[in-house]
């Protein structure tokens, strides 16, 4: 056991080191989103074959991680089950929380996080800016799926037959359009998706820009969309500006959160 102690509450709590490094083994492994040989997964978790191995024979026996048929490493069905049970007790809108405040204080600009509703996307939380801002969304704010980032952004990730029955609704959304599509629309909505971002300026506020990112779940489905808002000309709201890569991160993090295929945890670090 090692000297180090954690602080749990009042009364410090030991730790075990050796645990430390089995925990690396299992975190390479989930950064690597596959099953890897012995050798290739001690490099990624920074140790030698012969010090990982000993690890990786007890994670076999207590069934966190088991081997395929080629002898490479994958998750057990302990580690399978953990991930359930994680899943189930997730409230996305209650995760999401510190991440938004954070977000906010980061830019100094308005967040606000939208779902698709049963009207269309929207609005079910709002941080506003330490600035006075006049931004007109509030709570419960249903958004056009065509002129708006945030509606955009969900668009991008529907099913094509969704997503026609919820553009024939746009026009009973705020900034909705009763004239269809734009010339234009569905290729934007592949650089939305391709992107992992889109935004507005001055559209449909007049003054104020928006950046609108992507969370998505377990299962790989669109979660949540995250969005920034602020004044136009008061921060940069292209999308490769520094501004749309802290968004960008933000939402990558709660899509990990969330169990998203494909991420690693190391994305998990602010």
């Amino acid at each position: 056991m090692s000297d180090d102690t954690l602080t749990g509450g009042a009364k410090p709590q030991r730790g075990i080191q050796s645990l430390g490094n089995t925990g690396q083994l299992l975190m390479a492994l989930v950064a690597a989103g596959r099953p890897l040989p012995l050798g290739e997964l001690a490099r990624a978790a920074g140790m030698a074959p012969a010090k990982a191995f000993p690890h990786l024979v007890s994670l076999q026996k207590i069934g966190l991680l088991s081997r395929n048929a080629s002898g490479d490493f994958v998750a057990g069905a302990l580690s399978l089950d953990l991930g359930l049970v994680a899943l189930q007790r997730l409230s996305p809108t209650r995760e999401a929380e510190p991440e938004i405040i954070a977000l906010a204080h980061a830019t100094g600009l308005s967040v606000a996080m939208a779902v698709l509703g049963p009207l269309g996307p929207t609005v079910i939380r709002l941080e506003e800016a330490a600035r006075p801002q006049h931004v007109s969304l509030r709570v419960g704010t249903v958004l056009s799926m065509v002129n708006t980032a945030i509606g955009r952004t969900v668009a991008a990730h529907l099913p094509p037959d969704v997503l026609a029955g919820a553009l024939a609704q746009d026009a009973i959304r705020m900034a909705g359009t009763p004239d269809g599509t734009p010339p234009g629309y569905a290729n934007r909505l592949k650089a939305v998706k391709a992107t992992g971002i889109d935004n507005a300026v001055s559209k449909p506020v007049p003054g104020i820009d928006t950046l609108a990112a992507p969370v998505f779940d377990h299962t790989g489905a669109l979660a949540i969309v995250i969005a920034v808002m602020g004044s136009s000309g008061s921060f940069d709201s292209a999308t490769d500006s520094d501004t749309a890569a802290l968004v960008r991160q933000a939402a990558q993090r709660l899509s990990w959160r969330f169990g998203a295929p494909g991420l690693g945890p190391t994305i998990s670090a602010r």
